[in-house]
């Protein structure tokens, strides 16, 4: 049977909001102990490049783990170091303890707890948290807000603009295919400024108002889903290169509004 569609202002969203602040909170001090620590560890995941994980990662994804298996047992999870856990309540926790492992261990607080919550139709609800910073970015189910050093503040994107006036902001080259560089090029050439290797704060900066655009790609379900319903909350779109929905990853555009969203995926696409 179909899990019913939560709604904005029903108990039950109140109530997964109240969850899933409570598995950021969790995350903090974990995050925390590890950051700029110089006797910090990492493992390399694949020989391919480097794609580090950390005694932090663990750590702060098994405290979420905990978290959930006490409060939302019926839930599945998927987690980027612990793998997919199957649930019956048709949703589903998406997340990335550390999105942005590389940054994390240069000392950078670019990197981010990445929390969402996912139904069939997609995410539905997601986090995008800083410990460092003190920056909490979240939205879905009716809210899209920051809060951090300086208070509480409602997020939304930037107003349409020509894409010569654009901030893009990418991991590139550091991945991609050679075709997939090439494309992203093309709308780099095009813009007024572009910034590198923000890992996920890009996305928060985005649904902040800050920056015009995201373009990546070879990304996972737990790297997007926090993002895409953070920015759709916050007036944006995030989608494939085609325009498509994004939930699984795989080459992705976030963009500030329709407008220049279009505008860039047209290039994207040559």
């Amino acid at each position: 049977m179909p899990t019913p569609p939560v709604e904005e202002n029903s108990e039950s969203a109140a109530a997964l909001w109240r969850t899933a602040h409570a598995l950021a909170d969790a995350a903090r001090p974990i995050t925390l102990r590890h950051f700029r620590s110089h006797d910090l560890a990492a493992e390399n995941k694949h020989t391919g490049g480097f794609d580090p994980v950390t005694a932090a990662d663990h750590a702060a994804e098994d405290a979420i783990r905990a978290i959930l298996a006490q409060e939302r047992p019926f839930d599945g999870i998927l987690g980027e170091e612990r793998g997919h856990l199957a649930g019956t309540s048709g949703l589903t926790w998406v997340i990335d303890p550390i999105d942005g492992t590389r940054g994390f261990l240069s000392g950078a607080p670019t990197w981010g707890v990445l929390i969402a919550l996912s139904d069939a139709s997609g995410p539905i609800l997601g986090i995008i948290d800083q410990p460092y910073i003190g920056e909490r970015f979240w939205g879905g189910l009716g809210q899209a807000f920051v809060e951090g050093p300086t208070g509480r503040a409602p997020l939304q994107t930037r107003t349409p603009r020509p894409l010569d006036q654009a901030v893009l902001f990418s991991t590139f080259p550091e991945i991609g295919t050679e075709a997939e560089r090439e494309a992203f090029t093309r709308v780099a050439g095009a813009v007024r400024l572009v910034r590198y290797g923000m890992d996920c704060y890009a996305y928060a900066l985005l649904a902040a108002g800050q920056i015009d655009l995201v373009i990546e790609a070879g990304l996972h379900a737990y790297d997007v889903q926090a993002p895409i319903a953070v920015i759709e909350a916050a007036g944006g779109v995030m989608t494939d290169w085609q325009g498509h929905p994004v939930h699984q990853g795989g080459q992705v555009i976030a963009a500030a509004n329709r407008e220049i969203h279009a505008a860039a995926l047209a290039l994207l696409k040559g």
